[in-house]
């Protein structure tokens, strides 16, 4: 089954961070993904820019309406999320569990995703043979 792990946290403080303090961050977040890339359950994974550099989409009116921003009702905004492969939910909140360890903050949702499609681009690459 494959599960989202959708990272949530304040982004001004976590684009505040100095190069040091996000780099510590980093480095343990790696250490997580590596075993679970070793284990074969890691995914992608993605860390978004600041909701300052979104644009929405808004589909209630016709035409639809672009807006700068995402316009976030809440605190804490996605900042990015992984996308993992897992039996169940137990096993994805584990893995949850061990993110949450390594970053300060936030929090992250667990949901299934119903339709996975795969990065067309490494597949044509690797269906036809080119580096």
């Amino acid at each position: 089954m494959l599960y989202a792990i959708l990272c949530y946290n304040e982004e001004d403080v976590v684009w505040s961070w100095s190069q040091e303090e996000d780099k510590a961050v980093m480095d343990r977040l790696a250490l997580v993904q590596d075993r679970l890339v070793e284990a074969g359950k890691m995914g992608t994974s993605l860390r978004l820019l600041p909701t300052t550099a979104a644009t929405t989409l808004r589909k209630s009116q016709e035409p639809p309406l672009v807006i700068d921003g995402p316009f976030a009702e809440t605190k804490e905004q996605l900042l990015g999320f992984y996308v993992i492969e897992v039996a169940n939910l137990e096993e994805a909140l584990g893995i949850a569990r061990e993110l949450a360890s390594a970053n300060p903050g936030g929090a992250y949702e667990i949901r299934p995703i119903a339709l996975y499609n795969p990065d067309r681009r490494t597949l044509d690459k690797r269906d036809t043979g080119s580096a």
